[in-house]
């Protein structure tokens, strides 16, 4: 190769090369060198005391959970109460979450990193706005990609798991950060947002069960005390009620628990228009009344209502002292405080319908049938062979 054809091949190569950089530089469009490294707050003047709203949207739907006074209420399960701690700690995670790495991204970019805000075509994230009482948003977050990272092997495996988040502040033109926090619970589920707490039913003195749609399928326990075997109501000479049965009944939702609240608690979608009731009357003085609708799934539809029947007075013994009648009167007054406050407590969870697990009324949604010993066919005789 002659002097001429070397200089030749080299202006070939540094054509090239150009129309290569040139090319790449088009393909990354408005991607540019990371502007800074990592340390810059997402959400640093944030007020969290002012956040009046958490509205959560992405293509799975939408969530608003609003300030009620001094309550959180989650707006699409009818303004049942929403779990505060859950919905303080995300605020907190905007206020307080450092970005890692710094990136200066054009508009054309977001949808490669998941960034454009719901609606605004592919690539959607997930749109978390904090609002004021005034209804504005004092913040407005997409949520996008997830940064992952493979694991090597370990004692559960190979795999890959999350290490960070593409985060994009939508005040902010072109800036956009990554950080290590995953805002995994910043999703547009109203069930996960919910305060799961519950009535509890206590000290069952009975237990009452109607069906709707066949009356006679119906049964009543009793009980003298607490702790005494509940005995069946009604039997027949023919019957005989099934002891190991009838402790199977244990306490009734003295423990239950609900996974949701119904959005559309209409009683004909539901089947709470021919419900199962169930009647607890309680050693207190307390009258649950909760009726169960048509099961879907793991879960049936639930409603409960509340009464309570307290004595007004306390009534002396016979052999009552002077002495002693202020500390009994004081006694039963606290008792009564007790009572009504708990009246008043689980009073409140009449308002909704709820779907709670088949396992808190499976054990006790019986036919009358599934409670007496089973008859036993009796063998017939032997026929005698005919005389010849």
């Amino acid at each position: 190769m002659n002097r001429k054809q070397l200089l030749t091949l080299l202006v070939l190569v540094a054509v090239i090369g150009g129309a290569g950089l040139l090319v790449n530089q088009q393909r990354q469009g408005d991607w540019q060198q990371s502007s800074t490294g990592g340390g810059q707050k997402l959400a640093a003047a944030l007020d969290v005391n002012a956040v009046a709203t958490v509205s959560i949207k992405s293509s799975a739907g939408e969530l608003n959970l609003t300030k009620q006074g001094e309550a959180w209420v989650v707006k699409e399960r009818g303004d049942y109460a929403a779990n505060f701690s859950t919905i303080a700690d995300l605020i907190r995670k905007f206020a307080d979450v450092k970005a890692v790495q710094t990136e200066q991204v054009g508009a054309s970019q977001y949808a490669r990193l998941e960034l454009q805000s719901p609606g605004d075509g592919e690539g959607k994230g997930t749109l978390v706005e904090l609002k004021g009482k005034d209804g504005k948003a004092m913040k407005s977050i997409v949520l996008g990609k997830k940064l992952t990272k493979k694991s090597e092997g370990g004692p559960f495996g190979g795999g890959e798991f999350p290490v960070g988040r593409w985060v994009r502040d939508t005040a902010s033109k072109d800036t956009v950060l990554v950080t290590t926090e995953q805002f995994a619970d910043a999703e547009p589920k109203p069930e996960n947002w919910l305060e799961k707490d519950f009535l509890k039913v206590e000290r069952v003195k009975s237990i009452a069960v109607t069906y709707a749609t066949n009356a006679a399928t119906g049964w009543t326990v009793t009980r003298e005390t607490e702790g005494a075997e509940w005995k069946l109501a009604g039997l027949k000479p023919t019957e005989q009620a099934d002891t190991n049965k009838l402790s199977a009944l244990g306490s009734p939702l003295s423990s239950p628990a609900f996974t949701d609240v119904v959005a559309d608690p209409k009683p004909d979608k539901t089947g709470l228009d021919k419900p199962a009731t169930l009647v607890l009357q309680t050693f207190d003085g307390f009258t649950y009344t909760a009726k169960a609708g048509t099961a879907s799934g793991d879960n049936y539809p639930f409603t409960i209502a509340i009464t309570g029947n307290f004595p007004k007075a306390r009534t002396p013994a016979a052999d009552e002292k002077p002495e002693d009648k202020a500390k009994l009167d004081k006694e039963f007054a606290d008792a009564q405080k007790k009572l009504a406050d708990k009246l008043a407590a689980d009073a409140k969870f009449a308002k909704w319908t709820y779907l709670v697990s088949k396992w808190t009324l499976d054990s006790v949604l019986k036919s009358r049938t599934d409670l007496l010993v089973e008859k036993k066919d009796e063998p017939k005789p032997e026929a005698k062979p005919s005389a010849k």
